[in-house]
């Protein structure tokens, strides 16, 4: 591989991503929407592109002379107002994307989708790549992840070697965005009093850019790959944290029948007020269960290793406490 372009390269994996390519000697092009806070970049060597993720014409000249893309640009929000651009951005995106690596040439295609679209496990188990999530009751970004790789499948179809990549709850330096790492800002200044049964599963940045890389050349065509980290409870997820940071710890388990309400609440305000919400009915809906997976098939075909919970816990908080972020 000797160029490649990093669609999303402002956020936390593509800024990531940019650099492991960079230094493994890869000429790396980034493709960033205008007006975009770029400062996860900064000190990065590579050829900024500014566009739209369904500017075709623009896709198609980023790609020249391309030998991978990787696509890891989404919109990520729960917020149901959003619903017609997520679409947009991660459906029609993706679409565009897969259209203009096929024009271009491009060898290679690795799709940045999620764990949202593998089903959830019973309790106590663990999710591999063959579980597909439930399609008839999806909405927001769960079916617009869905929906892009059906778009995936398609370039598939029609000649392209794409392979996806399943990232779970993905943690780490430069989310300057503040997705998942709010988590640790939040427990830092002893924002989450309580928790909720069930768990999740976190991944650090580093180990998906590695996975990613690894899947641009040892990915079979069409196929998924789940990359996870250790799958915790949620009491665990947060106590832990908090006494690697010096955080404050949750006081107690919060009920799930009262939950939903909350979240209809939350979701109501943070509408008034213009504001990203931290809970909503759908994300209420599926608190409880056990979001748990394995990256076994990653782990044989593509050598991929999780980094332990602690180190990437601590990764990202000393990134946020260097640079000001806490």
């Amino acid at each position: 591989m000797r160029t490649a372009l990093v669609t999303g390269a402002s956020g936390c994996l593509g800024s990531t991503l940019a650099i492991r390519l960079h230094e493994s000697g890869v000429r790396v092009r980034a493709l960033i929407r205008s007006g975009s806070d770029t400062r996860s970049l900064a000190g990065i060597p590579v050829e900024s592109w500014a566009g739209d993720i369904c500017d075709y014409d623009v896709l198609r000249k980023a790609m020249e002379g391309c030998d991978a893309v990787f696509h890891t640009a989404a919109l990520v929000t729960f917020a149901r107002k959003s619903g017609e651009e997520q679409q947009r951005v991660n459906v029609r995106g993706t679409r565009t994307v897969v259209s203009a690596c096929i024009a271009s040439g491009v060898k290679t295609l690795v799709h940045t989708s999620s764990i949202t679209t593998i089903g959830t496990p019973p309790p106590g188990e663990e999710a591999d790549e063959t579980l597909q999530a439930d399609r008839v009751h999806a909405r927001g970004y769960k079916l617009s992840k869905i929906l892009a790789e059906d778009e995936i499948q398609d370039g598939v179809s029609r000649g392209l070697r794409a392979v996806i990549v399943n990232p779970s709850v993905i943690i780490g330096e430069r989310d300057t965005r503040f997705h998942a790492g709010q988590l640790i800002r939040d427990i830092k200044k002893g924002r989450i009093p309580f928790y909720v049964e069930g768990g999740m599963n976190i991944v650090y940045v580093g180990d998906v850019a590695a996975g990613m890389m690894a899947a641009a050349g040892l990915g079979r065509t069409g196929e998924r790959y789940i990359l996870a980290g250790e799958n915790q409870t949620h009491e665990q997820i947060f106590r832990r944290t908090a006494a690697l940071i010096g955080g404050r710890p949750p006081l107690a388990r919060f009920p799930l029948p009262l939950l939903s309400g909350l979240g209809g609440v939350v979701e109501l305000v943070s509408g008034l007020l213009g504001v990203e919400p931290l809970l909503t009915r759908d994300l209420a809906a599926v608190a409880g269960r056990y979001h748990w997976f394995t990256a076994a098939k990653a782990e044989n075909e593509l050598a991929f290793k999780a980094t332990p919970f602690d180190r990437t816990i601590l990764a990202a908080y000393e990134w946020y406490r260097d640079n000001g972020y806490l």
